[in-house]
This record gives C-alpha cells, sequence and structure tokens, in this order.
C-alpha cells in the first residue's frame, strides 16, 4: 500500500444528529493509509465539535442487502480497503450517532454505590421501614457486614483494577443496568434482610444454627475465600492487558485451569453463601438473575477466546462449573419452604469438617 494520501468519503448512515443539521455530507478527509479508524474519527470532530468519537460507529458503505460490521478503531485504514479494488485511494465510510455516552467506570460506580447506600438505612433506620424497632441478630450484622464489604470491593476494582475493552456506552443504559443493583440487591435485598422476621428474637433464628457463632463464622469465611478469589482473578486479567490497550492473552493459574471465567464462578458462590445463610427470598431473587447474566457473559467470553486463539487455547477449559441439580429443603421465616442447591450446602460442609 502506498503512503499516499487517501481521500474518505463520510454520509450520515441516518439523519444526522442535531448538532450537526448544517453540516453538509458528504464530509472529505485526507488521511495516510497507515492511520486508523480512531484517527477518522477525531478528524471528524474537528470538523463538527460537538461528535465525540465515541458518539461515533464507522462502517463500510454498504453493498446490496449485506450490513457491514462497524470498524474498530484500531483497524488500519490500508485494511479496511482491503476488499475494494486495487490500487484505490478513496474510501466511503458511513458515521452513525450512538447518542450520548458514558464512561464504563462512572456506569459500575453508580451501580455499585446503589446498594452500598441503600442497606444503611434499611439497617439503621428499621423504624422508618417496618413500623418498628429492630434488634439485630448476628446473623443480620455479619450479612450487613458482608455485603457492605462486597459492594465496597466492587467500587475499588472500578476504580483501581478493570481495564476496559470498550470506553463507554450509550448514557439511558445506566437506567436499566442500575435497576439490577438499586432495586434487586438494593430495596428488595434490604428490606428483605432486616426486616423483625430476621431478629434476635425470631424463632427463625432463636435456638437455630443460625444463631449458632461457630456456623456462622464458618460461613463468613467461606465467603471471605470466594470474594478473595474473585480478586485474584481481576487482579490476573489486569496484568494481561497493558494500559491503553485491549490487547488480551490466554489467562492461565488460579482458577482458569478449570474455567475461562472464575471471576463469575467465585461471584455466583460468594453469593451463594449468603442465600444459604439467610434463606432470603429476595437474595435468591438477586442471585439467580445476576448468576443467569454472568453466564450469558462466560459463554460469549469463552467463545471469543475459542476464536481468536484456535487451538492454543485450553480444550478442557468449561465455561463455568455446575453445581449438583439436586437440592436440600430449607424453612424460611414466612413458613413456606424453599429449597437450595446441595452443592452450596456441601461446600459449607466440607469447609466447615476442615476445621
Amino acid at each position: 500500500m502506498s503512503s499516499s494520501k487517501l481521500t474518505i468519503y463520510i454520509n450520515s448512515s441516518k439523519k444526522p444528529p442535531s448538532f450537526a443539521r448544517n453540516v453538509s455530507f458528504p464530509l472529505t478527509i485526507q488521511a495516510s493509509p497507515e492511520e486508523t479508524v480512531g484517527h477518522v474519527k477525531r478528524k471528524i470532530q474537528a470538523k463538527i465539535p460537538k461528535f465525540h468519537p465515541s458518539r461515533q460507529r464507522l462502517t463500510l458503505k454498504p453493498t446490496g442487502n449485506t450490513k457491514p460490521p462497524s470498524l474498530s478503531d484500531e483497524t488500519k485504514l490500508q485494511d479496511a480497503l482491503a476488499g475494494l479494488a486495487p490500487g484505490s485511494s478513496n474510501l466511503e465510510l458511513e458515521v452513525k450517532d450512538l447518542g450520548p455516552q458514558l464512561g464504563w467506570k462512572t456506569v459500575f460506580v453508580v451501580e455499585y454505590a446503589g446498594p452500598l447506600l441503600i442497606h444503611p438505612f434499611f439497617y439503621y433506620l428499621p423504624r422508618l421501614f417496618y413500623g418498628t424497632d429492630v434488634t439485630h441478630s448476628d446473623l443480620q450484622r455479619l450479612v450487613f457486614a458482608m455485603i457492605e464489604a462486597h459492594f465496597a470491593k466492587r467500587i475499588l476494582e472500578t476504580l483501581f483494577v478493570h481495564r476496559f475493552s470498550h470506553g463507554t456506552m450509550p448514557f439511558f443504559n445506566i437506567f436499566k443496568n442500575s435497576g439490577h443493583y438499586h432495586i434487586l440487591s438494593g430495596l428488595f435485598l434490604a428490606y428483605d434482610l432486616y426486616r423483625p422476621g430476621f431478629s434476635v428474637s425470631s424463632t427463625y433464628i432463636k435456638n437455630t444454627w443460625r444463631n449458632d457463632p461457630q456456623v456462622l463464622w464458618v460461613c463468613v469465611g467461606l465467603w471471605a475465600f470466594f470474594e478473595l478469589s474473585n480478586l485474584l482473578t481481576h487482579l490476573h486479567l489486569r496484568s494481561l492487558r497493558p494500559s491503553g490497550t485491549k490487547k488480551r492473552a490466554i489467562p492461565t493459574g488460579y482458577g482458569f485451569g478449570l474455567v475461562s471465567c472464575p471471576n463469575y464462578l467465585f461471584e455466583t458462590l460468594g453469593w451463594g453463601v449468603v442465600c444459604a445463610m439467610t434463606g432470603s427470598w429476595a437474595a435468591y431473587l438477586f442471585t439467580t438473575v445476576g448468576t443467569g447474566q454472568m453466564l450469558l457473559w462466560a459463554l460469549k467470553k469463552h467463545a471469543a477466546y475459542k476464536k481468536e486463539f484456535g487451538k492454543a487455547y485450553p480444550r478442557g477449559r468449561k465455561t463455568c462449573v455446575d453445581l449438583q441439580d439436586s437440592t436440600s429443603s430449607v424453612q424460611f421465616p414466612l413458613g413456606e419452604p424453599r429449597s437450595i442447591p446441595t452443592g452450596i450446602t456441601n461446600l459449607i460442609n466440607v469447609y466447615y469438617s476442615t476445621l
């Protein structure tokens, strides 16, 4: 490919955004074949200052009924020209406005801050929500500390550990994403956990294993093990991606020898401990929905690893490790029977037997 300049024509794929209504399309841009799509986006912003690169999605001009894929910021223009006529010095692209964007760090902090702030209100102000004071049981005190520590950890990981392959997401998605945490693990879980049904005088707690300090601290120890394991996998993933890049490598070591996404596995097991400790319907609801979403992410990441690394990716590595399908009956505060995975019960029993 010659180093001579390319002429790039930029059309709007749909109706231009309001701040570009007075702009005449197509835009004409000069660029070197060695430059990337990211450079083109910045040149578009130079012509339309409010059109931030994070709002832009660039594709090749469609031919026929085939919808071309979006071009990543790292794609070199000479590679985008590869499918065109040899020696072509013109490139036609279409730009789509993705709308207002938010950084992923901002999104995650907002998501995790919800439960972190909601739980103390229910814990410290029970009369406001239940109409009576609540003398908290050891179970309530420990679970409150565990949940606060979990979401504080998630915020710290977002700020100092995670490196994101995508810089932004659509602004309005934050309401959908936050709803999962603010409602399910915030309002629902807090309301259920700190009510009188779990208090020190409740028949659900009094004279049961849920009031046995030794059993409770075994559960806390098991939960802490899963939380620390989750952190270790996040630190390992961070080490595989140099700052400012989207580079990936095959993760190995702790947890990765068995599954592609052990961070999701340890996250699920940690919340499984909370479910087993409390028997809370809200804990089960949040864990079930969250596990379902993480399973979808794991399947997608597992497929991406296999596609990117091919035969180099370990053949025996699974997406996730399933707990046993059989269940154990558990009595809930309101008296109705529920069930928990026997796999979680077995994990607690094994951990308890080692002490």
